[in-house]
């Protein structure tokens, strides 16, 4: 990985979480990750997001991640242009396919997981 922020928190208890969310995150999709070391954003979600597509069986395999740093102009790293990320974390979760299911963008009413899960609940 090459955001240690979405290293997995090892607090993260999956008992504690609706299983829903869990089993949501769990099909056949790949998962690509914006966010920066440098984040606070970052830093306080996505090691519970990391936490969670662990518990979820995820393989790291369908898991990307990419560094973002600020620049004059905005955000900027690998694929900021062509997903337009404007704002760290998001994540874009594609189906096998390489078609977007659903995206997360900086923050929402609940985790980023839970965010997602209802998202490609809708989608199906």
């Amino acid at each position: 990985m090459t955001l240690e922020t979405l290293a997995p928190d090892s607090s993260f208890d999956p008992d504690t979480h609706d299983p829903t969310v869990l089993d949501a995150l769990a099909g056949d999709y790949r998962y690509k990750v914006w966010g920066g070391d440098w984040c606070g954003d970052c830093q306080r979600q996505l090691p519970a997001f990391g936490a969670a597509l662990e518990a979820a069986g995820v393989p790291d395999d369908r898991i990307e991640s990419f560094a973002v740093t600020k620049g004059p102009n905005g955000k900027e790293g690998p694929g900021v242009e062509e997903y337009g990320v404007d704002l760290i974390p998001t994540v874009v979760v594609e189906d096998a396919d390489g078609e977007e299911l659903a995206r997360f963008v900086e923050d929402a009413d609940v985790s980023i997981a839970e965010a997602l899960a209802r998202d490609l609940a809708d989608a199906e």
